[in-house]
């Protein structure tokens, strides 16, 4: 049994069927609740900063969760560097408390993305010495604490209060609903010894040759393998990202039937090499054989499946209405 979810970009551009952010915020809702009806199991969002996409997710997972009951809502991921930690646990815990605590936090890192230094513009740069990594991982260590209720700040005595005030409000279970989104095997392992559950898409940011799914794979036996090192007593959760399309309709063919013939990219990001995942695309039965055979899908408990976003509500709808009925069962996640 594995928990199926989509992500969804949240691309909007005019001439779509999505030809605005207000339109693809809305659509965002309504195919969460499609998608609860249908039986999926997450609505997960990617959050990209100065492109026309979805920007601020706290807002947006709110309407998500005052329209839906049982799914959960997610991110993946969250860039750090962009983030006011103590606020961002303030939102994110009323966010929590609002959908009944069905939050799933994935954050990282980020990606390559259009700005030149865009965090900066929102006032965060790396101290002398750091690197935009270390950067996001203060702001990661500021943000998880706060979640817990560490003290921040001293209490104004003349207020009557003493010691160090927290952030409020708090919701005690999501510390554990924490992920890290991680492109290599080295930060799979320093996910793990922070006790963040692992979160990896279809692009990683190291290469050894071998397919995708095998290095992927590998990234998560060494996240599984340093949680147990580092004692850690709950059992981490591990998501891996897949574009999977059943094409079962001559719109399918249409959009999609190109991608049949997919295969692993090898390619330079962001100053290293990459390699990216393909897409599963194809008749049912089909892809369903190929992800059972996918080593990392098999090795994680939860597989988030793109969405095309820009095609609307009823397409999407049909896709994973696709993907839950008549791969699933295939693929062995039901």
């Amino acid at each position: 049994m594995k928990k199926i979810g989509f992500l969804s970009f949240g691309h909007h551009q005019p001439g779509t069927p999505t030809a605005t952010a207000g339109e693809a915020l809305r659509q965002m809702v309504e195919l969460a609740v499609v998608a609860e009806e249908l039986g999926v199991d997450g609505a997960y969002l990617r959050v990209h900063h100065f492109a026309p996409q979805f920007s601020t997710p706290f807002p947006l997972l709110a309407a998500m969760a005052a329209r839906t009951e049982r799914i959960e809502l997610g991110t993946g991921v969250i860039d750090m560097r962009y983030e006011n930690p103590l606020y961002m646990a303030e939102q994110a815990a009323a966010t929590d408390l609002l959908s009944g605590e069905r939050l799933q936090l994935g954050i990282s890192r980020g990606s390559p993305e259009p700005a030149l230094d865009g965090a900066a513009a929102f006032g965060y740069v790396p101290a002398e010495g750091e690197t935009d990594a270390d950067l996001a991982r203060r702001h990661t260590g500021i943000f998880r604490a706060a979640l817990t209720g560490a003290g921040v700040v001293r209490a104004d005595p003349r207020t009557g209060r003493r010691g160090l005030l927290a952030v409020e409000p708090r919701s005690a279970s999501l510390p554990e609903r924490i992920w890290w989104g991680s492109g290599t095997r080295a930060t799979a392992k320093w996910t793990a010894a922070q006790g963040m559950n692992l979160m990896s898409s279809t692009l990683l940011t190291e290469d050894t040759g071998v397919p995708f799914d095998e290095l992927q794979a590998e990234q998560i036996a060494l996240f599984r393998e340093e949680w147990a090192r580092a004692g850690h007593l709950r059992e981490p959760r591990v998501s891996v990202s897949r574009s999977v399309i059943p094409i079962t309709t001559d719109t399918d063919r249409r959009f999609f039937g190109r991608e049949r013939d997919s295969e692993d990219q090898v390619g330079w990001l962001d100053g290293g090499i990459a390699r990216f995942g393909k897409s599963y695309a194809g008749e049912p039965d089909v892809i369903a054989k190929q992800l059972a055979d996918d080593a990392a899908v098999q090795a994680a408990d939860t597989v988030l499946v793109t969405v095309p976003n820009q095609l609307g509500v009823d397409y999407n709808a049909h896709l994973l209405e696709s993907i839950v009925r008549d791969v699933a069962p295939g693929a062995g996640w039901r």
